[in-house]
């Protein structure tokens, strides 16, 4: 039983052999050279060369069947251009390989592309990221990777996030270096933020060189940094940045994604010595794939490398993997296809690249590359435009023995804690969307980006001699130890602004001399100090030989200027203001008179004319209404003609005193004089209020109220010397020779009491913090007229692009809009508010028919609503009657008869009811008078002391009568009447 098994086992293991032998066959029989150019001695050429024999087992492991194979030829570039070019010229040259992989640098990719395009060699590379390298210049190149320009947003979003107004970049003296630059500059000042300075390192600097370029960006005020650099040389900085005390507490540093995502292969000194910096990388998806090849990865790294230190796989590590699959599909699919180099005729002359042939295959490789997609260990991986595309940057934060995760950013979203599917949320640069950082030197306090230097150099901070008062700027000199002593209005805003800071900000006041020399002069040279700090600075950094040249033409050289300093446009071209902190606007201080002419017809001034009228107008239709109301059934409104129009005038004006002795009768009446008496009585109120104050409070109004009209009339106006006020009259056309300029207040007075005329001034021009400043001194005889120009007020001065000025204008908002601005304005300005009312225009005008408007409609309201019911009554009560009359004449004739009528008395009024029933009464001498008895007009016989009648016409017969003049008696039955009434005497 045992030979037979033997016999069968051998033959078991015989096909087994012959199987693989025939596999190796066909294998052999399709190579398919492919060259590898690799620094192999840097981590990152490690990491690849360690991918790149795992993808090749990896890929014909699970793909047996295919007929062709990758055969590798790897060439050391030795960390050199000319060699990786060399390499690349003798693979193609000597082996014909048809693909090249690498090489590993963007400068020695640049090359290397070159010949790989003139030979039609696909160079695919998977370290080269520098923006500098494009497939539209080189076709035959495609990357691997994605452009380092594609991260520069997730970093600008960071800084956008923490407020910060100031980044100086950190970056090699390389192609892949400076690559990034102009990318990340544009997209930080798409935040606001400003590049004062950019900080290059040669790849051949010495750690002493190093060392100095970090002590120079001690001395300067930006506190983040943001570091662009290889593995090698951005190991070596991180070691001199702890060592010269940069990784400490105030300071933020940054990584792009070259560093952060190899920290945690990094050696444990080079990660402790990163300890709190903020980096981005691009987002692997973890996968249960990943891990599996993570493991493997270590394992097989650690074999290869046995003296480096444990690794893990970086993203250029999966790229490298990913890599050599997409070669390996693509050499399958070219199978069959001519893979020879046509040869270039030899000229005899021909070096270097001439010698190179053309690949046959190389069109279709390059195609079949870049159109390549799959899922691959590092994600999608497809080209666009001959290289990857990424979309999402993870941030992490290197805290312990690697990065710990504090979010994410994505071109949809911006910063976000989590990855979500379906976001809705809009885009954000939010510090809150980020999970808390632990920052240089353990602290858990954001950096605010910007402080002064440690060296100990303060603030150097200008302030004026040139102001005409002591409360905005007060300079004192010590005649002993010539100490100065600085104080005033804007120094005391200043300090309580930098209170609110929450860093300090050492600082010094220097007085700018007002001396005769280059850097003396006005408040504009004042301000161009800080802009030649500024400039200068630039300058002497960039050139130290003319360093002493500059200091001996100009002394004085602010960082900061803080005084009574006008914001203007001109100024803010070359420097950078606060907010203001005082009223802005530029007006006119001009002399006041009386402006009432108090003579003998002032008690009509109180009230305009159209208001005079209109109270006319009222009085007259009142009484009118009321004498329509009562002239039918009251006697005082009933006479002569001339009586009548007396009643009515002398009614009206009556109730001014309310002494009117015509009793009413109407309800109506009434009503229209008690809404009337109310009219009158506001009217008169305020006519005497207005009177009173005309007469005992003087009125004042100014002497010139427009700065046009001055400039007509060829009269002269002041200005503040040593100011801009010049310059503005001057563009607004006025003639400089109608200009005096004055130094102090007291000169204002006496140029304004001369006059124009007289060697003066008619008006002073000035900013209208100054006149009311001007004003709390000299209350009487002055006034402010403006504004006549807009300004923005006073502000602080600072060098163009300085981060501290938010942080001033903030707490410049936080003085002024609590109490700290009262105080301050109290302990400067004392009780100016109180005198300014008493230099400010002073009265009352005349009162207008628009203030009383409303009272007259409401009296001709209810005036004319009573006389419509009052006639609406008497028509309907009337019309049996009214209708007849005239029947046959013309309308206006009709109207004439009807006005007649309606002028007799209504004996149906109570008044004549009451006189009829007294009359019917015994009189003295024993005769009684008959009710029914026509009452007649009777007239006063003075000399018989009897009356008798004289006018039958005026006897209202009873209704249904005629009282036609035509009869011979007043009424249709006439009798005989003799009359006789002995006149009563009482």
């Amino acid at each position: 039983m045992e030979k037979p098994t033997g016999v069968i086992v051998f033959l078991f293991m015989f096909i087994l052999f012959a199987a693989a032998q025939r596999n190796g066959s066909n294998i052999m029989e399709n190579p398919f050279h492919v060259g590898v150019i690799l620094d192999l001695t840097t981590l990152v050429g490690k990491m690849g060369q360690t991918s790149i024999s795992m993808a090749i087992d990896d890929f014909y492991s699970i793909n047996s069947n295919y007929t062709t194979r990758l055969v590798l030829h790897t060439k050391d570039s030795g960390n050199d251009v000319v060699q990786a070019a060399s390499a690349a010229l003798d693979l193609i040259e000597k082996i014909e390989v048809q693909v090249i992989i690498g090489p590993q640098k963007s400068s020695q990719a640049a090359l290397v592309s070159y010949v790989g395009n003139k030979s039609h060699v696909p160079i695919i590379s998977f370290t080269a990221t520098s923006p500098s390298l494009s497939s539209a210049l080189t076709p035959y190149f495609v990357r691997a990777a994605f452009d380092d320009a594609v991260q520069v947003d997730s970093i600008s979003s960071i800084i956008r996030a923490y407020g910060w107004r100031e980044v100086v970049p950190v970056y090699e003296d390389s192609d892949y270096g400076r690559g990034i630059v102009p990318y990340l500059i544009d997209s930080l000042e798409q935040v606001d933020c400003r590049v004062p300075y950019r900080s290059v390192i040669s790849l051949v600097a010495t750690d002493d060189q190093i060392i100095e370029e970090l002590y120079k960006l001690m001395t300067m005020q930006t506190r983040v940094f943001i570091v662009h650099m290889s593995v090698p040389m951005g190991s070596r900085l991180f070691r001199k940045v702890n060592e010269a005390g940069l990784m400490s507490q105030g300071y933020a540093w940054i990584m792009t994604d070259g560093l952060t995502s190899l920290v945690e292969s990094l050696d444990p000194s080079i990660i402790a010595s990163m300890q709190g910096t903020i980096g981005v990388r691009l987002y692997v998806p973890k996968s249960r794939k990943l891990d599996h090849f993570a493991r493997r990865w270590r394992r097989r790294f650690q074999q290869e490398n046995p003296d480096d230190q444990p690794a893990e796989p970086g993203i250029f590590a999966l790229w490298a993997y990913d890599t050599v699959w997409t070669v390996a599909m693509a050499a399958e699919n070219v199978k069959g296809i001519n893979s020879s180099f046509l040869k270039l005729a030899n000229t005899g002359n021909s070096t270097g690249s001439d010698r190179l042939g053309v690949s046959i295959a190389g069109p279709l490789l390059l195609k079949l590359i870049s159109e390549s997609r799959f899922r691959g260990i590092s994600g999608e991986f497809l080209f666009a435009d001959g290289q990857l595309q990424s979309s999402t940057f993870q941030i992490i934060n290197v805290v312990g023995k690697g990065g710990r995760e504090i979010g994410f950013w994505t071109p949809q979203h911006g910063i976000i804690k989590q990855l979500k599917k379906n976001r809705t949320k809009e885009y954000s640069a939010l510090m809150t969307d980020m999970n808390p950082v632990i920052w240089p030197g353990e602290s858990t306090v954001v950096p605010k980006g910007w402080e002064m230097p440690l060296s100990g150099k303060k603030l150097r901070i200008g302030v004026p001699l040139l102001d005409e008062t002591d409360e905005f700027v007060k300079v004192e000199r010590n005649p002993i130890t010539n100490a100065i002593t600085v104080s005033g209005f804007c120094i005391d805003v200043f300090e309580a602004a930098l209170q609110t800071l929450p860093y300090a900000l050492p600082h010094e006041y220097i007085p700018f001399e007002n001396e005769k020399g280059l850097c003396a002069g006005t408040y504009d040279d004042l301000v161009d100090q800080v802009y030649f700090q500024f400039t200068i600075s630039s300058i002497i950094s960039s050139s130290p030989s003319i360093r002493f040249i500059l200091i001996d033409l100009c002394q004085q050289k602010y960082d900061s200027v803080v005084g009574d300093v006008t914001i203007r446009e001109n100024r803010s071209r070359y420097v950078d203001f606060t907010l203001p902190y005082t009223e802005s606007g530029i007006a006119m201080l001009v002399p006041v008179k009386d402006s009432i002419n108090k003579n003998a017809w002032i008690f009509l001034k109180p009230l305009t004319f159209d208001l005079w009228l209109g109270s006319l107008a009222a009085f007259f239709y009142t009484g009118f209404v009321v004498w329509v109301l009562e002239h039918r059934i009251n006697m005082e409104f009933r006479g002569p003609v001339s009586q009548q129009l007396g009643t009515i005038f002398y009614f009206s004006f009556s109730t001014l005193v309310f002494a009117h002795r015509e009793k009413l009768e109407n309800l109506l009446s009434r009503i229209v004089v008690i809404i009337w008496v109310f009219v009158v009585l506001i009217l008169t109120s305020s006519h005497t209020a207005s009177l009173t104050s005309m007469l005992t409070v003087q009125q004042l109004q100014p002497t010139v109220t427009d700065l046009h009209e001055l400039q007509n009339n060829g009269e002269y106006v002041g200005y503040p010397v040593n100011s801009f006020v010049k310059g503005l009259l001057m563009q607004l056309n006025f003639d400089e020779k109608r200009m005096r300029g004055y130094s102090y207040s007291d000169e204002y007075v006496e140029a304004l009491k001369k006059g124009s005329h007289s060697g003066g001034v008619a008006a002073i021009v000035h900013e209208i913090p100054y006149i009311k400043q001007f004003l709390s001194k000299y209350c009487k005889g002055y006034t402010m007229v403006g504004p006549i120009y807009k300004t923005a007020g006073f502000g602080f001065v600072f060098p163009k692009g300085s981060p501290v000025v938010p942080d001033i204008s903030r707490g410049i908002l936080n003085v002024t809009e609590g109490d700290s601005m009262k105080q301050i304005e109290k302990k400067w300005f004392g009780g100016r508010d109180s005198c300014l009312k008493q230099g400010d225009i002073v009265g009352s005008g005349s009162l207008g028919f628009n203030s009383f408007w409303g009272l007259f409609l409401l009296s001709g309201a209810v005036s004319t609503c009573a006389l419509v019911i009052f006639l609406a009554s008497f028509v309907c009560k009337n019309w049996h009657e009214m209708r007849d009359i005239d029947r046959d004449k013309s309308i206006s004739q009709r109207l004439i008869s009807w006005v007649r009528y309606y002028n007799k008395k209504d004996y149906s009024a109570n008044t004549f009811r009451k006189d009829n029933s007294e009359d019917s009464e015994q009189d003295a001498d024993g005769t009684r008078r008959n009710s029914g008895e026509i009452p007649a007009t009777l007239d006063d016989d003075p000399s018989n002391g009897r009356r008798s009648i004289s006018n039958l016409s005026d006897v209202s017969c009873p209704p249904g009568e005629s009282s036609s003049a035509e009869l011979a008696s007043p009424c249709s039955e006439a009798r005989p009447i003799s009359i006789i009434v002995t006149n009563r005497r009482h």
